[in-house]
């Protein structure tokens, strides 16, 4: 258990450093924008009962834009702006660009956390401002109305947002209040006291032995009292709002709406199906609507989340932590039933049930962690034992905010030391953090998926020359891996194969030649099998999976369990691969072992220290690969190009190809002198064998129209 964090004593240590979201623009346009950036920190000085600073500009209007911090307690963007305003302007917009992003149960969550946020401003004095349209012709027009200065909101790492806020900074450079042009000034909540992004080592290892204090939360400020006759906007009803972001664009076509509607186990149940057999079977149970009781937190339809306003999620948490104690009222033993639905592994069911609420900021990280660990002190008369917490709740919400903190720090660092060889980009996906890269101006879409172990940068010397033949190049570091999050649930290869259907949909936008290595190529020959739309052609190098000659059915299990078999395997898995990657990593490279560098081998072992890695290594002990290449290839051979490195050390590469010749005919194969890894061991070659292949797929294409998201 790692070295548990002290908490700092007082309320709320020191304002945040704000700053001022500089030019950091590309062309919209482009692939590649890049958004690093250089910081212009501007302190605040603190002062007591929420009262202005000294140096602080106190005459002027602010508008402070909520995003994702849907809430009033512990928000260091409210508390600046109200000690540095006569008048504030609370915003909401919805913005079909950033709702977009969510699917129809986070859009509910959005309205119940949006007509709280309302409430608990009105209780403080003020009111929420609700408009529908682009965030930056919204925020000019308020500014020109209430000459403000200053537009105050929360510092983001997803690029599709980071795009948005930088399009409101160009917009308000043409808006001048007292002859200057309004700023929009980033806040963050620190978690940790950290003053700079510098002080962030690239391990976590490392940031551990520091041992950073955690900051407490703050409580809602007192707020400007000068009032602003203005309308303040009716909230929206979910029907409105769905009518509203169908007007704009955000309706996909309709195959590739019902495409991610679709779960791959669905879908993989259907194909198996018996012509004569009844839809009984089908993975879609029909549930008996569950009785709602006073005061839920679960209130969407599908009502498996928490959510609603602060307070409503607080009380959930509340009920979570105290799972063991048990409880003769309703509302918490709802929450009780709902954990052990969720509870898939050991503290899984924190994430499950409160990510969505952290992923809104209805609740700050750091709210969770103090609470967590003040009832865990209320448990152990004031003390933090050394050897772990007393319930299992305790720690599942302590370590999900901590390593929730980590991935989001890595992240903005990510985007603002930006070295020159990859522009990394932020995507959300349900709720995690998944870093990628893309190069390339015109041409077809490719997206590189790297092996189990490894992350984007295993294709270091693939994507630029892919691009420079003509392509555009996506690769991305699927979750669990890499500088992706890391969450407590349990992996699987379908859970990765819809990570991928998610990322063309959302982010390439358009059919791609999916390129695989190890398991990564297995995750892509499952979602080509179940997506075809998504598809134009495959690329497996040196895939996992199996081909078994005359199956008679596929084998395979939605439910994965975990163990303590599989817990202890996976941590001496961990020690044993630290101990000796490099040796490893070279018979991966029998060709050419000079390619296992000392950047491959410190990029791997950094990850391997980072919160949630033995997670994911339970998961190599519940992997099912028993559905077979031919299965999932059948129908599609025409499409497959197999490149086979023959010095594979961990399969038999001659036989493989034999079967595969055998079973799936019509597949291309090129054969290499290399190992399990051969993009990385001989790159040009495999560079050269992919931009072939995605030529000569594309010339026997009819003259398509790209189905654009």
């Amino acid at each position: 258990m790692p070295t548990l964090l002290s908490l700092t004593t007082s309320t709320f240590p020191h304002f945040p450093s704000l700053s001022f979201l500089p030019n950091t623009r590309e062309l919209i346009s482009s692939p590649t924008p890049r958004l690093a950036r250089l910081s212009l920190r501007a302190k605040i000085a603190e002062t007591d009962k929420g009262e202005p600073g000294n140096g602080a500009a106190s005459s002027s209007s602010s508008i402070l834009w909520f995003k994702h911090d849907l809430r009033v307690d512990d928000h260091p963007g409210l508390i600046a702006a109200a000690s540095n305003s006569q008048s504030l302007l609370p915003l909401y917009v919805f913005d079909h660009r950033i709702l977009s992003r969510f699917s129809d149960e986070m859009q509910e969550m959005v309205l119940f956390a949006v007509e709280d946020l309302r409430k608990s401003l009105k209780e403080l004095g003020l009111d929420l401002m609700i408009r529908f349209g682009s965030a930056e012709n919204v925020i000019q027009e308020l500014v020109k109305e209430v000459k403000a200065t200053n537009v105050y909101t929360e510092e983001e790492v997803e690029y599709d947002v980071r795009v948005i806020m930088d399009v409101v900074r160009e917009t308000l450079e043409t808006v001048y209040s007292k002859e200057r042009s309004a700023r929009l000034v980033l806040w963050q909540t620190p978690f940790y006291d950290i003053k700079t992004l510098k002080d962030l080592p690239a391990s976590h290892d490392d940031f551990q032995k520091l041992q950073f204090s955690i900051t407490s939360p703050a409580p809602p400020p007192t707020l400007p009292s000068a009032k602003l006759e203005l309308d303040w906007g009716p909230l929206p009803t979910f029907d409105v709002l769905k009518e509203f972001m169908n007007k704009n664009g955000c309706n996909p076509q309709k195959g590739w709406n019902l495409i991610k509607e679709m779960s791959a186990e669905s879908i993989l149940q259907k194909k198996l199906r018996k012509p004569d057999k009844s839809n009984q079977n089908d993975l879609s149970v029909r549930r008996t609507p569950r009785k709602r009781v006073d005061k839920s937190a679960f209130v969407t339809q599908k009502g498996n989340i928490v959510g609603g306003g602060t307070s409503t999620v607080l009380n959930a948490l509340a009920a979570y932590l105290r799972y063991l104690e048990g409880t003769a009222r309703d509302d918490w033993q709802e929450v009780h039933e709902q954990v052990r639905n969720a509870e898939t592994r050991d503290g899984a069911s924190f994430t499950a049930l409160f990510g969505p609420a952290l992923c809104l900021g209805i609740i700050s990280r750091r709210r969770v962690h103090y609470e967590a660990i003040t009832y865990e002190k209320d448990r152990n008369a004031g003390f933090l034992s050394p050897f772990g917490y007393s319930a299992v709740t305790i720690g599942a919400a302590a370590d999900a905010v901590r390593s929730m903190e980590w991935y989001w720090l890595m992240c903005l660092k990510s985007l603002a030391s930006y070295d020159g060889r990859y522009s990394i980009q932020i995507w959300r996906w349900k709720g995690h953090l998944i870093q990628y890269t893309v190069f390339g101006h015109e041409g077809p879409a490719i997206l590189l998926v790297h092996g189990f172990g490894a992350f984007l940068e295993h294709y270091r010397d693939n994507i630029y020359g892919i691009a420079e033949g003509g392509n555009r190049v996506w690769a991305l570091t699927i979750l669990g891996f890499g500088k992706s999050e890391k969450p407590n649930t349990v992996y699987t290869e379908v859970m990765w194969a819809e990570l991928l259907r998610d990322f063309i949909v959302e982010v390439v936008g358009e059919p791609v030649h999916l390129v695989g290595n190890s398991i990564g190529g297995y995750i892509v020959a499952i979602a080509a099998c179940f997506w075809h739309a998504l598809i134009k052609s495959i690329v497996l190098i040196n895939s996992a999976g199996n081909v078994i000659p005359g199956y008679s059915f596929v084998p395979f299990t939605k439910e994965r369990q975990t163990s303590g078999a599989s817990w202890l395997g996976a941590r001496l898995l961990l020690f044993f691969l630290r101990l000796r990657l490099k040796d490893i990593m070279k018979s991966y490279y029998p060709t050419k072992p000079e390619r296992v560098d000392d950047w491959l081998v410190n990029e791997m072992l950094r990850a391997s220290y980072d919160p949630g890695v033995p997670v994911v290594l339970e998961s190599i002990f519940s992997f099912n690969l028993s559905i077979p290449l031919n299965f999932l290839l059948e129908g599609i051979e025409e499409k497959v190009l197999i490149i086979q490195g023959m010095k594979d050390p961990i399969s038999d590469s001659k036989s493989k190809l034999a079967m595969l010749k055998e079973h799936c005919a019509g597949v291309a194969i090129k054969e290499l002198d290399a190992g399990h890894c051969p993009h990385d061991e001989l790159p040009e070659d495999v560079n050269s064998m992919i931009c072939e292949w995605v030529a000569s797929v594309q010339s026997k294409l009819p003259a398509e129209s790209l189905s654009q998201i």
